[in-house]
């Protein structure tokens, strides 16, 4: 009996001492790329800055101690965050996760193409970008800017030739995400960021997966513009960032009006725990990014070998240029569907957790040659920094039980 079967008929401290007893345990959470837990010590640091005797004040409070304190904390999160992607602090701008910095990122730069260019121009993006970028997009599309939506290969990936040969004189503005939140498939950003500034185009880089589990380098200047979220490197959720490069060809207009915040990119009080939260979350990943990705990537690993020899199943991406974290599993022969409910003692997701809730395939792994059945039988399982050795060891017995009872074997 699962946790949430339970929970109909014991209250929350009951469910919890029944856990402590081992009479029932929650799944194995095999779901990073979905979220992460926020790490103990950012916890810790965001406590900090939520009691009166706290660094509770609104930073933009600059008439007395107390927002001099909160501005000064959040201007040291600022920092972390730039060192953790090779920026200058003023290039970091608070948003309120990803989502809103690849919507600031893309209409403001078309907002601002559009003051001297009324009659609209071009944008590049792949196919398989998260909704967070196609959406706003397909927003921008109904407003008169043309889209050419790159179509990957096999494994999801983007080439640099494809986007050269895409680029016209009118493209402006080009996206394409350095880690796909499905496949985990990995993007060459750099190569693809200097096509784009030949051709005086901006670049913009959807980094929400491969941030702490890649090192990221802006300084080249290859990148003009990159969306962060914290709560996919241990931080908190509602709060992330914007790197927008400090060049004068770099244009962004703000989409969100109010106090003319954040040098007027993005209005609005900043919550102070959470910047702090996520400034902390930045330097943790930057202090484990030599030793976690290789221990992760090991688990993972570990976890492929021991389901990869079960009947008509396949690996999809890439089996080297993949994040980490990331596997994307096609069970053939399975109804994807029962093998969700099925695999019970884990908690894994279907595809991207802003598309859970929909019926139809992946639309990534349509893009990349998978049939309707099999898109729909596939499961992403990511791993992270809390996944252990035996935790891993469960899942592959679980896994193997449950599609060997589907086969019938």
């Amino acid at each position: 009996m699962t946790i949430l079967s339970v929970a109909i008929f014991f209250s929350e401290s009951q469910v919890q001492s029944l856990e402590t007893a081992n009479i029932i345990r929650k799944p194995v959470y095999l779901d990073y790329a979905a979220t992460t837990p926020v790490a103990p010590e950012v916890a810790e640091r965001m406590a900090a800055c939520l009691t009166l005797d706290g660094t509770f004040a609104n930073p933009a409070s600059r008439s007395h101690l107390y927002g001099w304190q909160a501005e000064e904390v959040v201007e040291e999160a600022r920092a972390q965050v730039a060192a953790l992607i090779g920026a200058d602090a003023r290039e970091v701008v608070w948003t309120s996760g990803a989502t809103e910095a690849n919507n600031l990122a893309l209409k403001g730069a078309a907002e601002a193409w559009r003051e001297s260019h009324p009659d609209g121009g071009h944008i590049i993006v792949s196919a398989i970008e998260h909704k967070a970028v196609l959406d706003p997009v397909a927003w921008l599309e109904q407003r008169g800017f043309r889209v050419t939506r790159l179509q990957p290969d096999h494994y999801g990936q983007i080439s640099p030739q494809q986007v050269a040969a895409e680029i016209v004189s009118d493209t402006f503005l080009i996206s394409i995400m350095q880690v796909n939140n499905e496949l985990g498939t990995i993007n060459d950003v750099q190569a693809i960021g200097a096509i784009a500034h030949q051709y005086q185009c901006l670049f913009h880089v959807d980094a929400a997966q491969s941030a702490g589990k890649l090192a990221i380098d802006v300084s080249p200047g290859h990148i003009d513009l990159l969306s962060l979220s914290a709560h996919k490197f241990y931080g908190p959720k509602g709060i992330g960032a914007l790197y927008v490069r400090r060049h004068g060809d770099v244009k962004v207009k703000a989409i969100i009006h109010g106090g003319g915040h954040e040098r007027g990119f993005r209005s609005g009080t900043l919550p102070t725990h959470q910047c702090v939260g996520m400034g902390r979350a930045a330097e943790l990943a930057a202090q484990h990014l030599a030793d976690e990705p290789v221990r992760i990537a090991a688990l993972r690993d570990h976890l492929w070998r021991g389901i990869s020899d079960l009947p008509d199943v396949q690996l999809n991406g890439h089996p080297q240029d993949r994040a980490c974290g990331h596997l994307n599993v096609a069970f053939g022969g399975c109804n994807g569907e029962t093998l969700l409910l099925s695999l019970r003692e884990l908690a894994v997701s279907s595809g991207s957790a802003c598309n859970s809730a929909s019926l139809s395939p992946s639309y990534v792994l349509k893009a990349i040659g998978l049939t309707d059945a099999l898109a729909q039988a596939s499961l992403r399982f990511s791993v992270g920094r809390y996944t252990t050795q035996g935790e891993i060891d469960f899942a592959i017995e679980h896994i193997r039980q449950v599609v060997k009872k589907i086969h019938h074997l």
